[in-house]
């Protein structure tokens, strides 16, 4: 009896043994990416699929249109885009429960914000601004006064919402009060950052907004579309769903999508002269010898097999092929901070406002690496150095008051006729 019950006893465990171990095992999916077998098998993945596809033609579509629109209606998009993301990222590590015992602090969030943002665009669009009212006396002397205490205004609103943090400060909720004014701080470090760069390349030519953010664009469906269809090897544990595969097709095609799209882009003025007002008018200028063509030789053999004897080129294609690869092989590093990011906190999306993409922040996490390198790239190896007619007119117009101009312009005559007079 004892026997019996042992091996009773001895069986049960050893079902127990290998029950443990059979709920341990992870049995492979066939339709997970990455898992040996083409995404385009998995049959689960064509709605999201259409969803994504979808989304993205209206929202190409929006971005066409608010391109047709001009520099101002770019710059609204943006500062538009930044409301969202802040609002996303706000809500990333907002508690209800201690939400509910400080009233008005969420209030507090969006006055650093907007403060942000008046300091932000008030440095980057002082200027047009300037060039907009010079011809009312009063709008002049208005704006005047405020760029030149538009630091003082920025500091005080600044320490306005300083102190009005240290007057809502509760025990017991200490911690989670700080941990949210650090979190607000560097929210507005990454968005204002990347903005901000934005808005300088869109004024000084809305070329350089446009490439680069058509480039993201470009790799980011292309990288869906070689993934989905060809995706095999795993490219990083941060985002499982991208591969080798999706990766190096996207590159290639963003480098090309590079070189011709500068092409097309460059031959249109009112894309490739620089915004020196807040007018939303069409643009008409020179277009400078970065975007007048240049005629190349093609060698025999390849003349031998076309009709082409010569290929014309826009010197700014040369420049546009280091964006291409920026924006291929750099560039989606933003996108893995961002998985990497979402893992820490364990969420699938920033949002759900996008469907099929997630959030703004989802669609803007390369965007905003890029934008950067695009202004750094711009200023550092295109934009010619040295002082200009402009550049002292504008410092002029900025520096000093209407007096003190109409004074520079009588003593520039007063040498201007003396040194006629010598000559």
């Amino acid at each position: 009896m004892q026997k019996e019950n042992n091996t009773a006893l001895s069986s049960a465990a050893t079902s127990r043994v290998r029950h443990r171990k059979r709920s341990n095992e992870v049995i492979p999916e066939p339709s997970k990416a990455n898992g040996g077998k083409l995404l385009v098998d998995d049959n689960n993945k064509y709605k999201s699929m259409w969803i994504r596809t979808y989304s993205t033609v209206w929202m190409i579509g929006g971005f066409v249109l608010i391109i047709y629109m001009g520099h101002l209606y770019i710059t609204a998009m943006v500062m538009v885009i930044q409301i969202f993301m802040a609002k996303e990222l706000f809500n990333l590590l907002r508690k209800a429960h201690e939400d509910r015992h400080l009233p008005g602090f969420r209030l507090l969030n969006w006055h650093f914000f907007l403060t942000a943002m008046l300091f932000v665009y008030g440095r980057l669009l002082s200027q047009t601004l300037v060039n907009t009212v010079t011809s009312d006396k009063f709008l002049y002397q208005f704006v005047s006064s405020l760029i030149k205490y538009h630091m003082a205004i920025c500091y005080f609103s600044y320490i306005a919402g300083f102190i009005w943090f240290i007057l809502t400060l509760k025990k017991k909720m200490y911690k989670y009060q700080f941990g949210q004014y650090a979190w607000t701080h560097m929210i507005l470090i990454v968005v204002f950052t990347q903005s901000s760069f934005t808005v300088a390349n869109i004024f000084e030519g809305i070329f350089w907004f446009l490439l680069p953010a058509s480039l993201i664009i470009i790799n980011d469906i292309f990288a869906y579309i070689f993934g989905f269809f060809f995706g095999r090897t795993p490219l990083i544990k941060l985002s499982p769903k991208k591969t080798w595969e999706g990766f190096i097709g996207a590159s290639i095609t963003t480098i090309i999508s590079a070189f011709v799209l500068a092409n097309i882009l460059g031959r249109f003025q009112w894309l490739t002269c620089p915004r020196k007002d807040l007018s939303t008018g069409w643009l008409h200028c020179d277009p400078g010898p970065l975007f007048k063509p240049e005629s190349y030789a093609l060698p025999g053999w390849i003349s031998q097999w076309f009709t082409w004897k010569e290929i014309s080129i826009l010197p700014v294609q040369w420049h546009a092929l280091c964006l291409g690869l920026f924006a291929s092989i750099i560039a989606p590093f933003g996108g893995f901070f961002a998985s990497g990011f979402k893992r820490a906190f364990k969420i699938k999306d920033f949002g759900d406002s996008i469907p099929g993409h997630g959030g703004i922040t989802d669609r803007m996490d390369c965007q905003m690496v890029m934008a950067v390198f695009a202004y750094i790239y711009l200023q550092s190896f295109v934009v010619r150095e040295g002082i200009s007619v402009d550049v002292i007119l504008d410092q002029i117009l900025t520096s000093l008051s209407l007096e003190e101009q109409q004074i520079l312009v009588m003593k520039l005559g007063q040498i201007l006729q003396e040194r006629v007079g010598q000559s």
